[in-house]
């Protein structure tokens, strides 16, 4: 048996073997192909249900090559049976042959919008260009809106000037999703992770330095205004809401640790605590996502969900639960031992765990794919 062969096997009877625990029907659903409905790779997943219990699945559906930068568009998916079968893709955003991308979509659970945070540059520019202020143009930050749970969405409208910077370099949003504050004085603000890159300092104005961030909405998502800055070193973030209110941003660092870094603000947003690293929580340098699971009410454990590739390379796609606000992670659940990468975590309709990530059998972007398994088995003896 060759060693490719014998690879795919191993992996095969790792997967198979989970999704037989799980219990939970059919397991792994490709969403997205790559190489399928005119697109080189689709990449960056996000994932969320209206009000109404739509499932809405977002991601780049990169044109011509996997590349980050290019003829890029930004493509949503629709299920009305919790995940189980999806129309049709659409067009979100399109833009002749620039970058629309970043999906960061977030739910207002009062009005039932779901808002849609995006990036764009020129389809010319790459990251290290808009970096180095060589590019054709910079990076913009866009939202848009649908009020029919998914079905049509508004024109693209540019919010940048109102959350960058000018200074500001590079800049993303997300990618994952945002979140709405549910508790405390700031309850339905609408919050979003992001990251920028800016200079290193005065005396070296070609070094740049990328820190998370985030933005938010008080009025419904009307306009949007800059909030806190996390410490250097930090990039693409995800955010979850704390029992007593205050807000956790967990951060992909470049620090040279494999530790995600971890802040925590107690004012909404506008000011974070000093970046820690979460020894616990290993990563390749990759996003990964946090997820608000269940609150300490009506005698219900406090849970927070996190997903990452938990290894040194982008690869084993991990499931963990804190019960102590992301202090400790007393569960980890693998839930797919092959490729992966990029993550996004949702509560189905019928309160199953919903996990779109990016994954394949020979890299890490040849689906997008779903896996959906119960609280109780995500919560049962380690594999």
């Amino acid at each position: 048996m060759s060693r490719r062969i014998l690879f795919r096997f191993c992996l095969l009877t790792t997967f198979v073997a989970s999704l037989a625990v799980a219990g939970n029907g059919p397991g792994l659903t490709r969403v997205f192909v790559s190489g399928t409905d005119g697109y080189h790779t689709y990449r960056i997943p996000a994932i969320v249900v209206t009000t109404k219990g739509a499932a809405l699945a977002f991601c780049e559906g990169r044109k011509n090559s996997g590349g980050d930068s290019g003829h890029v568009e930004l493509l949503v998916k629709r299920s009305m049976d919790g995940g189980q079968t999806w129309g049709a893709q659409h067009i979100v955003w399109s833009d002749k042959e620039n970058t629309c991308g970043n999906p960061t979509p977030v739910v207002d659970q009062d009005t039932g919008i779901v808002w849609l945070l995006m990036t764009w540059n020129s389809g010319l520019d790459k990251e290290s260009q808009i970096d180095h202020r060589t590019g054709r143009d910079t990076r913009r930050v866009f939202v848009t809106q649908s009020k029919d749970e998914g079905l049509t969405w508004a024109k693209p409208w540019e919010i940048t000037s109102s959350v960058k910077k000018p200074e500001w370099r590079w800049y993303a949003t997300g990618p994952g999703n945002g979140i709405q504050l549910s508790r405390g004085p700031h309850r339905g603000r609408l919050l979003i992770p992001a990251n920028h890159s800016r200079t290193a300092s005065l005396e070296s104005p070609s070094e740049t330095v990328s820190c998370s961030h985030v933005f938010f909405s008080d009025d419904h998502g009307k306009t949007w205004q800059l909030g806190g800055i996390e410490d250097k070193e930090t990039n693409e973030s995800t955010v979850a809401e704390l029992s007593d209110g205050a807000v956790m941003q967990n951060m992909r660092t470049n620090r040279k640790k494999s530790r995600r870094a971890v802040g925590v603000s107690t004012d909404g947003g506008l000011t974070w605590s000093r970046m820690r690293l979460d020894e616990t929580l290993i990563e390749p340098v990759c996003e990964a996502n946090l997820l608000r699971c269940t609150w300490p009410d009506n005698a219900e454990k406090s849970r927070l969900l996190f997903a990452n590739p938990a290894s040194l390379k982008r690869e084993k796609m991990t499931v963990r639960v804190s019960y102590d606000e992301g202090n400790t992670w007393p569960v980890s659940k693998l839930i797919y031992g092959g490729p992966a990468a990029y993550s996004a975590l949702t509560v189905m309709p019928d309160k199953s765990i919903a996990c779109l990530f990016e994954c394949g059998e020979t890299n890490s972007y040849e689906t997008i794919s779903l896996l959906k398994f119960s609280l109780g088995w995500l919560e049962s003896a380690q594999d």
